[in-house]
């Protein structure tokens, strides 16, 4: 999972297209939480949901929808009376789904490290800590597709080519097949990333009593995601076999752990 060493990209046998059988070739759906203002948004977080075969959460989600007369996007940020009973649902499908995984990272956008290195843009940490993120992903028989939320970024950042580029240069294979930005309303599974990643952000600002009000809604999410999870809050470093959920400590450097 992301953040902790990778051992799986060590010299191994050189695999070539005739062993497509043992070579995965996994999806990445990544999203990021907290581009708007230092004032309401303080914690930054890039999340990724990591899964071989898409298509058996997707069907669930689906037949979710369908049951339920849902169309509406899965959003932390809209979740209220009307959505929560069927955004429930599919995040119990989530965690009744064979190998799917998620890792995050969240830093204080006021913390020095973020001023320092990133020059307080968001938009150069959503690169650098994606990079991070799929290094810390990456097996030595995979493949990552990379599908992203569409951020809208300066014209500058040519994070599609720049992610692809750093990865494949940096373990001299073809270690991510592509990189794709969506619109996170066409995909149900970035989707699911903004659920989680909106979580953790809201709990941070609950832990801070930044948001004195909170949502019922959004609360009830968040203890259900808690419960599966089996943790008393979202606010500290949390690994287990599927998830891996870190946050930046004060004057740490960000390194694939």
């Amino acid at each position: 999972m992301g953040f902790i060493k990778n051992i799986f990209n060590k010299d191994f046998e050189k695999l070539t297209l005739a062993d497509y059988k043992k070579i995965w070739t996994p999806f990445c759906f990544l999203d990021e939480s907290g581009t708007l203002s230092v004032q309401s948004q303080p914690y930054f977080t890039v999340g990724m949901i990591k899964c071989s075969q898409p298509y058996f959460l997707q069907q669930k989600i689906r037949y979710i929808r369908e049951k339920n007369k849902f169309w509406w996007e899965l959003k932390f940020n809209n979740l209220n009376q009307i959505k929560i009973k069927t955004v429930l649902e599919v995040l119990e499908a989530f965690f009744q789904t064979h190998s799917i995984g998620f890792s995050s990272y969240t830093i204080d956008k006021r913390s020095q490290y973020f001023i320092t290195e990133f020059n307080s843009d968001p938009f150069i940490a959503y690169e650098q800590i994606t990079k991070h993120l799929l290094e810390g992903n990456l097996r030595r028989n995979e493949i990552l597709i990379v599908l992203a939320d569409n951020v809208v970024t300066p014209k500058r950042n040519a994070f599609e080519v720049n992610i692809k580029n750093h990865l494949n240069n940096k373990f001299r294979r073809l270690a991510i097949g592509g990189v794709c930005r969506l619109d996170s309303k066409t995909n149900d599974l970035l989707q699911m990333t903004d659920l989680m990643i909106g979580s953790i952000n809201y709990e941070l600002l609950l832990k801070e009593t930044i948001i004195s009000q909170p949502s019922k809604h959004k609360k009830q999410f968040i203890d259900s995601l808690k419960n599966n999870l089996g943790v008393s809050d979202l606010t500290n470093d949390f690994r287990n076999y599927n998830f891996n959920i870190h946050f930046h400590q004060k004057d740490e450097k960000i390194t694939t752990k």
